[in-house]
């Protein structure tokens, strides 16, 4: 970042003296005050709730412009690496900085692939969890877990381990994640085939037995290989802040992405996509397609409680751009599937098309967003509603690893410490229990 031209002013209507603020520009999107000194010059501290309003940290890795409906990895538009790569050239864009040309992805791609294979004793800690556990609750576990069978990478603050447990993480996930479905079917684990790609190999890992061949879908892969892209970084987002957040304490990278796993859970953020399946499986058991006109019209109702899931988007305030893409894939993989008759879709489809014509929702641009789309892709390869936080998961790896990386690399990091605006009691003397 560099100094602004201009500098901030803020004067108090009691009297106190005006403090002058640096301002700082960044390469792209609003200059930003710094306050860091506002403390130590005037005794107060500013109030924002949810952090809108500020800039916890710099970056160079992911830039979201909300009113234009803009996504950038590193400078490179989403609809471009969505079309032009795959997720490993991606991850390693993410990682570090650059897009690989075909040798550095060849030796990136192997380094991942010779990675892919976890310890067989997490078999017997997976074990230990219930049958019908949630995924996400399984995910935690085992993601903090790493940490236990890997102590040669816990070294936050050195490079080299970082960079191993980043490429442990990134190719552990999909093996964890299909092992944690497996384990819910009561059906036997599947390892690694390092002749496949990323995204077919995690497919072979979910739906092969050992009884026959099973044969990937190129379609298919293309589709998940797609939602990873999509979903790989988002800015600071709740997920990635908290990733930011556990680091900044020194913990070890495996603890801190487990963080990142349990904040993702929660259904405002990773579990949108699943909250979405669900209330499509609502409407469906309520009447299907003859009920979405109704159902509409209880969204609109403010006193109804009824929310519509799947669309809009607290930054976007224009079309997301992941959407179009998922939309895209969407409409491969039911058409490739032969599944553009199924129930559930067309009742889908009858959704998107009056959030995209009824002024309503036109005015407030309730969009569908990425969630409404991956959910049905993600529904239609076969994968339970469930585990679609797992995969989000899965993809989202990478982009906390490159902001956790970043940070400790920023020489201005320092463990997190929000301050607050104290609401309770005023100090007051613990009576003896029989005054009480």
């Amino acid at each position: 970042m560099k100094l602004a031209d201009n500098k901030a002013t803020m004067s108090f209507s009691n009297g106190s003296p005006s403090v002058e603020l640096p301002v700082y520009s960044g390469s792209v999107g609003p200059d930003v005050i710094d306050i860091r000194k506002l403390y130590g010059q005037t005794g107060m501290f500013t109030y924002d709730p949810g952090f809108l309003s500020t800039a916890a940290c710099q970056s160079a890795i992911t830039y979201i412009d909300g009113d234009k409906g803009e996504l950038l990895y590193r400078g490179y538009p989403i609809e471009q690496l969505a079309t032009n790569c795959d997720f490993m050239e991606t991850c390693h864009l993410l990682l570090y900085g650059n897009l690989p040309d075909a040798a550095g992805k060849a030796v990136f791609t192997k380094r991942v692939t010779q990675h892919t294979m976890v310890n067989e004793q997490m078999q017997f800690f997976l074990r230990g969890f219930r049958r019908d556990a949630h995924p996400m609750a399984i995910m935690t576990g085992l993601v903090g877990a790493l940490s236990a069978f890997y102590h040669d990478s816990t070294d936050i603050n050195n490079p080299g381990h970082r960079d191993i447990s980043a490429i442990r993480l990134i190719a552990k996930l999909p093996t964890l994640v299909a092992m944690a479905y497996k384990y819910s079917i009561g059906q036997p684990f599947m390892y690694p085939k390092n002749e496949l790609s990323y995204a077919g190999n995690f497919l072979h890992m979910m739906f092969a037995t050992p009884c026959e061949p099973y044969v990937v879908n190129p379609v298919i892969e293309r589709a998940l290989d797609r939602i990873f892209i999509l979903h790989a970084d988002h800015e600071q987002n709740a997920s990635t802040s908290t990733v930011r957040l556990c680091g900044s304490s020194g913990t070890n990278p495996f603890a801190a992405i487990a963080a990142g796993v349990a904040c993702l859970w929660g259904p405002a953020h990773g579990g949108a996509n699943e909250a979405c399946l669900n209330m499509l499986e609502e409407i469906q058991a309520s009447g299907g397609v003859s009920k979405v006109g109704e159902f509409m019209e209880k969204v609109k109702d403010k006193n109804s409680g009824v929310k519509l899931m799947g669309f809009g988007h607290r930054v976007y305030k224009n079309y997301d751009p992941r959407a179009k893409l998922m939309q895209e894939t969407c409409n491969e993989v039911l058409a490739a599937l032969g599944l553009e008759n199924d129930p559930l879709f067309q009742l889908a489809k009858a959704l998107e098309k009056i959030a995209l014509e009824d002024e309503y929702f036109v005015s407030r641009k309730l969009y569908p967003n990425v969630d409404f789309y991956s959910g049905i892709v993600q529904r239609a390869i076969g994968i339970p509603v469930k585990l679609f936080t797992g995969i989000f998961a899965l993809a989202r790896t990478v982009g906390w690893i490159a902001q956790l990386n970043e940070m400790i690399g920023d020489p201005e990091y320092k463990i997190g410490r929000p301050r607050q605006l104290f609401t309770g009691s005023l100090p007051r003397a613990v009576l003896d229990i029989s005054k009480r």
